[in-house]
């Protein structure tokens, strides 16, 4: 009577790992995206006019955006918000993007969610040595 009980314990913190190995594989893969996103953006962010008229690092929102994107987007990855800000300086872009991630097994659970949120927040700074 209680070994096909165990069985269900096991068969149910089975599926509850695998669930949360999904959403920590997707949140790891939106930090990675992140950073690229943000190494991107400051990098093609930089307004190249102003930098080579008078050597200041000026980095343009909508060039920084567009770059943060597209390095979304070259990694496949389905974010549900992103933002990219520079900072007031024009040397650092901040770049945090959200995600929903599917539960596996979660579906099967009545009352329980099928999706949860992950986000992800990264930092570059353009620096002239």
């Amino acid at each position: 009577m209680l070994m096909p009980a165990a069985v269900l314990v096991v068969i149910i913190l089975g599926a509850i790992a695998v669930d949360q190995s999904v959403v920590f594989t997707q949140q790891r893969d939106l930090v990675a995206g992140a950073e690229a996103a943000a190494n991107d953006a400051a990098t093609y962010g930089v307004d190249k006019e102003t930098f080579y008229s008078t050597g200041r690092i000026v980095v343009v929102q909508s060039r920084a955006q567009a770059a943060g994107a597209a390095a979304m987007r070259a990694r496949g990855l389905d974010v549900t918000s992103l933002s990219v800000v520079p900072s007031a300086d024009g040397r650092r872009v901040e770049v945090t993007a959200t995600a929903r991630v599917a539960y596996i097994f979660s579906k099967a659970v009545p009352g329980a969610p099928d999706t949860t949120t992950v986000t992800a927040t990264a930092e570059a700074e353009l620096r002239q040595d």
